[in-house]
């Protein structure tokens, strides 16, 4: 019995972890919602990875309660996510929203973004010394 015991919980507990949903968002809080997020921008493509990214933080700026805000991504999956994102997109351009003018689309600022995002891992790469901090002494 005393095996039986912790057996049970192990396999219990491993049944929980293996039963949730890898590709939603859990929102029980803003901690736990970004962690997921996190989590599940890794695992997508790296086409798709700043769109998502970008759907989420479009949402919690044009979300101003916190309970709404988690309410509204709670259990979304990434396609989800970047049409709500789309939406926001959509409705702010038409509302005149002065960050959205000089984008014609959606795919356009998430275009440039990742032009961007590319851009400054090449000024990173650029900068980094080829000797990791080393130095080398010509004898």
């Amino acid at each position: 019995m005393r095996i039986f015991s912790p057996l049970l919980v192990f396999i219990i507990a491993a049944a929980l972890v293996g039963c949730t949903s890898g590709n939603q968002v859990n929102a029980r809080s803003l901690k736990t919602a970004n962690r997921s997020v996190n989590r599940i921008k890794d695992r997508l493509p790296a086409e798709k990875r700043i769109e998502f990214e970008v759907s989420y933080w479009t949402l919690r700026d044009s979300i101003r309660s916190r309970e709404e805000f988690l309410d509204k991504v709670d259990g979304k999956t990434p396609e989800e996510l970047i049409e709500l994102g789309k939406e926001v997109f959509q409705n702010r351009k038409s509302a005149g929203f002065k960050n959205y003018q000089h984008y014609n689309s959606w795919d356009e600022m998430i275009t440039q973004f990742s032009e961007e995002r590319n851009n400054q891992g090449k000024q990173l790469n650029a900068k980094k010394d080829p000797r990791n901090g080393s130095v080398l002494y010509r004898l």
